[in-house]
């Protein structure tokens, strides 16, 4: 989804290469074009744009249109980073505070 908004920039509409796709995507993973194809089709299941295939001068092409969940795709993936982080926090801060607890009450008894 990353690789979409950055293609499509804000912009509502948008058309784009697989080739284009491709190109942002992670060179470790190998993508092929099938699984990019597929990997557009769940992410329109998933409500974030709606995908139509078209072609152009004999080359596929992708029109992807932004739905709402596609907009805010930057800020709920940054909302989900800030909260993995805070509860790493907590189950950090949560065991040093039982690791202290633990070392009063033998001391104590």
């Amino acid at each position: 989804m990353d690789a979409v908004y950055t293609l499509c920039q804000g912009r509502e509409v948008c058309l784009v290469a697989p080739a284009e796709i491709l190109a942002l995507l992670s060179p470790r993973r190998k993508y092929t074009e099938e699984q990019v194809e597929k990997m557009l089709g769940e992410l329109a299941l998933d409500n974030y744009f709606e995908l139509l295939s078209s072609e152009r001068k004999g080359e596929k092409m992708y029109v992807i249109s932004l739905k709402p969940n596609g907009y805010a795709f930057k800020r709920s993936f940054a909302q989900l980073k800030r909260d993995a982080a805070l509860k790493i926090f907590w189950a950090v801060a949560s065991a040093v505070v039982a690791f202290l607890v633990g070392i009063i009450l033998k001391r104590i008894f």
